[in-house]
């Protein structure tokens, strides 16, 4: 099934969104999100993070520029509510892109947002994608992998929450995503960043891994 149709199965009411065919396809594009892509094509590298809502990605991101002051990360009181793109410029090197949770919170223009950045946007050099590691990966994040596959994007895979289970519990959570990452996927990073905003386990080595794709440490 085509990408663009699989993201319609992601948003917040699939059943009123029609079928969207195969690329490619033109855009009905938020006059915001259309300044967007008009900016200058020579821009800062871009990473970007997405995942399914109440994945963790406010947190992470605020875990990761924890020791950066001068970046604002505003984390909502409800979890997964992110409903729009958030960019955050990391000094001279890079900027992180928040996209919205995709799930049953999605925003109702989530389809024509999100592909439409991921598939005009020259810059973006890393898709960052986040999973529940106490669920694993569900049919929404099997859409999310399905797309950046379909698209060649190369992606990453980042396990959230690993404070929030036990030791054997997780063990058994990552052999199997890693099995997953391995047989199932082509374009996937094949090491996987188990990661905890509460305790920050993984998150100095997550942020050498970016520093060093977006030639920060040159």
């Amino acid at each position: 099934m085509a990408a663009a149709g699989l993201w319609h199965r992601v948003g917040r009411l699939p059943e009123m969104a029609p079928a969207l065919g195969r690329w490619p396809r033109a855009y009905s594009t938020p006059p915001a999100f259309a300044e967007v892509l008009r900016l200058p094509p020579k821009q800062l590298t871009k990473v970007c993070f997405i995942g399914r809502s109440n994945v963790g990605k406010s947190s992470l991101i605020k875990a990761l520029f924890s020791q950066a002051p001068d970046v604002e990360v505003r984390i909502s009181k409800k979890p997964g509510h992110t409903k729009k793109m958030n960019f955050f410029k990391v000094g001279k090197y890079f900027t992180l892109v928040d996209m919205p949770g995709y799930g049953y919170r999605a925003p109702e223009d989530f389809v024509d947002m999100v592909e439409a950045y991921l598939k005009e946007r020259k810059n973006l050099k890393r898709t960052f994608l986040l999973v529940d590691s106490v669920v694993g990966i569900t049919e929404v994040d099997n859409i999310a992998i399905e797309m950046c596959e379909e698209f060649a994007l190369p992606y990453v895979m980042i396990l959230t929450k690993i404070d929030k289970s036990s030791k054997g519990y997780l063990f058994k959570q990552v052999l199997q995503i890693q099995k997953f990452v391995n047989t199932q996927t082509q374009g996937c990073f094949p090491q996987l960043f188990p990661v905890s905003a509460v305790t920050y386990f993984g998150i100095h080595l997550l942020k050498c891994f970016i520093a060093d794709i977006t030639g920060s440490l040159k």
